[in-house]
């Protein structure tokens, strides 16, 4: 499993903390990619102030959001705003049905209504996160599916979703349904943490970490790990809230979701977020 983008700060007595996080958020209309400096000077710039993690970032973050509302009466400093919510939200919003392969909408809607904590915002966004919706990938560390679930995590929370009599990491609802269970259990156990006071910060961003570096992580960090790669999880995953909401850049488009049978594709090595 790999990482993404967290900042909470909504529970469990962390919101408030001293220490907080800049984030520079451009907006600007109708571009489907970064924009250069001059671009964003014409357009929206929000600072984000984003507390909870008791750390700050090494790096300065840049999240570039894209509105595609010009000319239709669209204000783009509420458009920011509403997406500064969302970012700093619980990942609760409506799951828009077009940001997703439409085959995969039941699958994530159903794993983001397993628990409170998780909703299928969450799941969209991690998936894109982990696997970038590939459901035949094999990741470097051995993890697979578009979830990125170790084997063994998914032998304990997989099932067969579709009922097509197999149980596969390689089938898009199977490892989806996995994922919402899995991330529901590692929720009890941060909860757990949180109550006995040996960890700080949200639940969500916490289950988040562990679900990329392990409950252990948490434990021994009392919250979020003061590196990149887990505070970058957090964030990268928080960023993609407000896609999977409706907000932002247009619907993309997908290609069928590969079936179980297909030939699973081996990721190669990335460099990780910097973990020091």
């Amino acid at each position: 499993m790999s990482g993404g983008t967290g900042v909470g700060g909504q529970s469990d007595g962390s919101s408030g903390n001293a220490n907080a996080t800049k984030i520079a958020l451009g907006a600007a209309g109708g571009l489907g990619c970064l924009m250069s400096p001059a671009v964003l000077l014409g357009g929206v710039i929000v600072i984000i102030i984003i507390g909870g993690f008791g750390v700050l970032l090494a790096p300065l973050i840049a999240l570039i959001l894209l509105f595609g509302g010009g000319g239709g009466g669209s204000d783009p400093a509420e458009d920011a705003n509403e997406v500064l919510e969302v970012f700093e939200g619980e990942g609760k919003g409506e799951l828009d049905p077009d940001q997703v392969p439409s085959d995969l909408v039941e699958p994530i809607q159903n794993a983001g209504a397993i628990c409170d904590v998780i909703g299928p915002i969450v799941i969209a966004a991690q998936i894109e996160r982990e696997s970038n919706f590939n459901a035949t990938l094999v990741g470097p560390d051995g993890s697979e599916g578009i979830s990125q679930l170790p084997p063994a995590v998914f032998d304990e929370f997989g099932k067969d979703e579709d009922d097509n009599d197999k149980v596969s990491a390689f089938d898009a609802p199977d490892s989806i349904m996995a994922q919402g269970r899995y991330l529901c259990s590692l929720a009890n156990e941060v909860q757990g943490l949180l109550d006995s006071g040996q960890a700080i910060g949200s639940v969500l961003d916490l289950t988040l970490v562990a679900y990329d570096a392990g409950v252990e992580a948490v434990r021994e960090a009392g919250g979020i790990p003061t590196t990149n790669q887990s505070q970058g999880y957090v964030v990268g995953i928080r960023a993609l809230f407000a896609k999977y909401q409706g907000l932002g850049a247009p619907p993309p488009s997908f290609s069928p979701t590969p079936s179980p049978s297909g030939t699973p594709q081996e990721s190669p090595e990335t460099p990780d977020d910097g973990e020091q």
